[in-house]
């Protein structure tokens, strides 16, 4: 699928919460915040895939988003669990700044180079998996990952001081850049998609010395800068943690990014840059779950609620809502020929494909910070490899009879695996009815919808 950002989300980093007793109304101002932040980080990347398509057609977004969806998938893999860890232990230990962001900083560009290298020669070695997209903007792509990397490290730091404004502000130059360029490349100096690569290249570079400034201004302020020296260490204990969490993480980014890949190898770069205009529909609405989740982690882990309450009560309200958006894309469906041209006809029915499964996918990245924050036992990484396991036997049979239709298939048919094991083990654990997951009271659904606008109107006076 196309483009879900290594940023903060529900998997890959606990946003970090200052108090750990917060409210109910501060967690639901925290969601309407940030989940505005996000919001208009899509606008920017949805504005840059129609400059793209409209300019480049289905093969120029299709092999643009086959090379994002690479860069990606090699930085999650790649990232040892290490955005994480940067956040848990330095929100647990405010002193240990200057060493962590340290052993980032060298993490970032050694490992990150060596990265980018491996993406580079595997692409020489098994250039057919990449269907046909070229050495030159693999290469170019690739540059950008020990970049990419640094700026993801950065970010995680700044969640766990508290900098959520610095955050989000960084966070969405990205996607704003992303847009820039695409209308600048295409529709300014009438480029073409390796010109557009490079400038996309160059705005992650940019970005990741905007992150060292700002952390190294930090360091300063917090007095710190003198500490700034690697610690082997620290940076054994951070990996072991974030180890932890890897293999969660590496399936669910494959289980995100392979179809798309697939459905490049086998029906090449057209079919899939109209797959991708449906999987960046799909992943709008993750966004909001993505959030919760986010948001979710530390209180869970700071309650040690073994009950699940205040999980099961969040979820209730994920559920609700993440109903109406899906039954709101569903009739937004049909505009997407309309938006994106002819050639993207069928991204409305792939999806109207992902929708079944997208829902269940929002419930589950919400109810399944019950168990990240208390411990995350064997069995949710158990859940993940099962997962990823069939949904890579469910594409390689439908991808290339069915084409991005049987990608969004199993898809929606893995989504919905993952969500009903999770929800299966947290009822047995915490001695819960499906009902209390998934359908609101009355009550919270009111009181839901009065929190949201009295959080939004308050940030906009």
């Amino acid at each position: 699928m196309n483009e879900p950002p290594l940023k903060v989300t529900a998997t890959n980093a606990p946003l970090y919460v200052e108090s750990s007793e917060a409210a109910p109304g501060s967690f639901v101002s925290g969601v309407a915040l940030t989940f505005g932040t996000r919001l208009l980080m899509f606008v920017g990347g949805l504005g840059s895939s129609i400059v793209v398509a409209r300019w480049l057609g289905p093969e120029g977004l299709g092999t643009l988003a086959v090379l994002n969806a690479m860069v990606a998938l090699a930085l999650q893999i790649g990232s040892a669990g290490l955005p994480s860890a940067n956040t848990y232990f330095i929100a647990k230990d405010r002193t240990r700044l200057a060493a962590a962001w340290a052993n980032s900083v060298f993490f970032a560009f050694v490992v990150g180079s060596l990265i980018a290298v491996a993406v580079f020669l595997g692409a020489e070695i098994w250039p057919e998996f990449f269907g046909g997209v070229s050495l030159s903007l693999l290469m170019i792509a690739a540059l950008s990952i020990p970049f990419q990397l640094l700026t993801v490290l950065g970010l995680n730091v700044l969640l766990a001081m508290g900098r959520i404004g610095q955050l989000n502000f960084l966070d969405s130059l990205s996607p704003a850049l992303a847009l820039i360029n695409a209308v600048v490349v295409l529709v300014i100096m009438r480029a073409t998609l390796p010109t557009l690569v490079s400038f996309n290249t160059g705005a992650a570079i940019v970005l990741s010395l905007a992150m060292l400034s700002v952390m190294g201004r930090m360091l300063v302020r917090q007095n710190e800068h003198r500490k700034f020296r690697p610690d082997p260490g620290l940076a054994k204990e951070m990996l072991v943690y974030g180890l932890k969490f890897y293999i969660s993480i590496m399936a669910g980014v494959v289980i995100f990014r392979a179809d798309l890949l697939l459905v490049n190898h086998f029906r090449g770069a057209g079919e899939a840059g109209v797959y991708a205009v449906a999987a960046q529909v799909s992943f709008l609405l993750l966004l909001l779950p993505g959030v919760i989740a986010a948001l979710l982690f530390p209180r869970v882990a700071s309650d040690h609620d073994s009950t699940g309450e205040f999980a099961t009560q969040v979820t209730r309200y994920a559920s609700a809502v993440m109903l109406i958006m899906c039954v709101a894309a569903a009739i937004g469906s049909f505009l997407l020929p309309y938006i994106y041209g002819a050639a993207f006809a069928d991204s409305q029915f792939q999806l109207l494909i992902l929708l079944p499964g997208i829902y269940l996918m929002g419930i589950e990245s919400v109810l399944v910070q019950h168990f990240t924050g208390t411990g995350l036992p064997a069995a949710i990484p158990a859940f993940w490899l099962i997962t990823l396991a069939i949904n890579l036997g469910l594409n390689l049979v439908l991808v290339p009879r069915f084409g991005a239709r049987g990608a969004a298939l199993a898809s929606t048919l893995s989504y919905a695996l993952i969500s009903g094991l999770v929800a299966v083990y947290f009822c047995v654990k915490t001695a819960r009815r499906p009902v209390d997951i998934f359908l609101p009271r009355r009550h919270e659904v009111r009181d839901l919808f009065a929190r949201s606008r009295r959080a939004i109107f308050s940030r906009s006076v």
